[in-house]
């Protein structure tokens, strides 16, 4: 739903179908799934519960809906077949809160809950719980009489964390604002047992985010913890090449039995980069830089560099190539910086505008090489093409830097000089 349509109750969406992109259907919504959070904030959507056709049901994230419409759900077509588990910190919206007594907190008057709308944060992908339908008076939500109101969600109490104390609810929820790398700090200090419920209670992406930002050895203790089928689907959420770090440590066995649970795509990529040395242009690279063919356009550049989900360093260029667009490219053409795209005509195709001076690196250049060459020419990320010509990913500075810094530089408490208020 487009930052300012009209909210959807969710009533609405129970039985909905659900259809990919090119209009088959998927399966139909029969929950919706949100994190309640703490201090009287609207609950965050993290997504649906669908059914499917052989009746099982699966989670279809938030980030992989495109459209809530009339009558229909669109998705990315990119779905998880995986059975649906539900989560300590997680709340069905359908099953859970609707038939809710709660109170006004103008007045303290109990009402019944008869249904919720959600709403979709400007600008952002992020979906909240915002209004509350309700009615007055005793009774459940068959109950025909008393005056009914919708109100915003700060306007009732009674769905709170603090009403609940469930195992690591409350403890998720104080972190919903960290960084990925706050995040993961908080969770190096906690206890092995407590990391452990932590790390279970957060949503994949989230999870996949903060391994990125563990040291090592606490990676690999939480996906040790966590059922193998769940370490998969986080596995495949993580940048592959940091998946292929933290696969890298593990012992052959489980590294095998980890990568045949995850999907086929993700998992080719992930052994493409365990099959070059780990210092190398190869190790260090992503897989999934910003691809696009010659006879792309800066407007369509430009799309993709908007992405959210980008990383800053990989939104600053886009690599032009022959097809195929997925790495391994076709023949590899040239970069074109962000910064040249904001100055040429949204029409203006790629391939006018395409830099092909700089030499790209080979998957087997050295670390200090690469380090050197971004230095050089002043570059926070560098193309890896193979001796065929061959797009094969992106090598950026964070990666650089991590295998830069000192090993035990992730266990430090992060505190800059010169900050005031420490925020």
């Amino acid at each position: 739903m487009a930052a300012g349509a009209p909210r959807v109750f969710v009533s609405h969406l129970a039985g909905v179908p659900v259809f990919d992109p090119n209009g088959d259907q998927v399966g139909r919504v029969r929950d919706l799934v949100a994190m309640m959070r703490v201090g009287g904030r609207p609950p965050r959507l993290l997504g649906l519960v669908v059914e499917v056709v052989s009746r099982r049901r699966i989670f279809l994230p938030m980030t992989r809906v495109t459209g809530v419409e009339s009558g229909q759900v669109i998705t990315t077509g990119v779905v998880n077949m995986r059975r649906f588990e539900q989560r300590p910190t997680e709340r069905l919206v359908l099953g859970e809160l609707l038939d809710r007594r709660v109170r006004l907190v103008e007045d303290g008057e109990e009402v019944t809950v008869l249904d919720v709308a959600i709403a979709q944060l400007p600008a952002r992908r992020d979906w909240e719980i915002d209004k509350v339908f309700v009615r007055k008076g005793k009774g459940g939500a068959l109950r025909r009489k008393g005056e009914t109101l919708t109100v915003e969600w700060s306007a009732v109490t009674g769905f709170s964390l603090e009403e609940h104390g469930q195992g690591a609810e409350n403890l998720i929820a104080a972190y919903e604002r960290l960084r990925p790398a706050d995040l993961a700090n908080a969770l190096h200090h906690l206890t092995p047992k407590r990391r452990a419920e932590v790390a279970s209670a957060l949503d994949d992406d989230r999870l996949a985010d903060v391994l990125e930002e563990l040291p090592e050895d606490d990676s690999i203790e939480i996906l040790g913890k966590l059922k193998e089928e769940r370490a998969a689907d986080v596995l495949e959420a993580m940048d592959p090449d940091d998946a292929a770090d933290l696969l890298s440590e593990l012992p052959e066995a489980d590294k095998e039995r980890l990568l045949t649970l995850m999907r086929p795509d993700d998992a080719t990529n992930v052994r493409r980069l365990l099959s070059y040395e780990e210092r190398t242009a190869g190790g260090l690279m992503t897989t999934e830089p910003i691809v696009l063919r010659p006879d792309a356009t800066v407007a369509d550049a430009l799309a993709r560099v908007r992405q959210q989900d980008l990383s800053p360093a990989l939104a600053a260029q886009v690599y032009v190539c022959r097809p195929p667009d997925e790495t391994p490219t076709g023949k590899y053409l040239g970069t074109v910086h962000f910064q040249r795209l904001l100055r040429e005509p949204p029409g203006t195709l790629v391939s006018s505008v395409v830099e092909s001076d700089l030499p790209p690196l080979s998957p087997d250049t050295a670390l200090p090489a690469v380090t050197s060459y971004l230095a050089a020419y002043n570059m926070v990320a560098a193309p890896v093409v193979d001796e065929g010509g061959a797009l094969l990913g992106a090598v950026t500075v964070d990666d650089v830097l991590d295998h830069l810094l000192p090993d035990d530089w992730r266990e430090t408490e992060f505190n800059p000089g010169g900050v005031v208020g420490g925020r």
